[in-house]
């Protein structure tokens, strides 16, 4: 049995099998999932877990080297915004703002999207791999 990190097993699977620019999306359980890309469903419920609990261990086991962010998340959901910037305010991290329709477009490209039970708009995120070596 694992001693660390993360202990869903279709979440380290594909987290151990990225490689440097891929991407895998953290979602609110509202948001499509293309039928092409790997659904990871954590939703047990409305809030649980939620949006942030599931980045912040995902980022916990992951070099993350970009962001991307709905534009629309800056006025609709500016707390969840806050707390994205505070988990990340100590890393050098690129962050890009896309329409929320071109975030979901993008999400085709993931290895994987997590749904969350999150239930707060726009609270969804593509994390792009970064590299574990120089």
């Amino acid at each position: 049995m694992k001693k660390n990190g993360i202990l869903n097993s279709e979440i380290s699977r594909v987290l151990s099998y990225m490689g440097h620019t891929d991407c895998i999306a953290i979602g609110d359980c509202g948001l499509p999932i293309p039928d092409e890309t790997e659904r990871i469903d954590l939703a047990l419920a409305f809030g649980i877990p939620t949006f942030m609990q599931t980045l912040e261990i995902v980022a916990k086991d992951m070099k993350i080297e970009k962001i991307i962010l709905a534009e629309e998340i800056k006025e609709k959901n500016p707390d969840i915004l806050r707390e994205i910037e505070n988990l990340f305010s100590n890393c050098d991290i690129e962050t890009e703002f896309v329409s929320h329709s071109q975030l979901k477009e993008k999400t085709k490209g993931c290895k994987a999207v997590i749904r969350t039970g999150e239930t707060t708009p726009y609270a969804n995120i593509i994390l792009q791999s970064g590299c574990i070596f120089s």
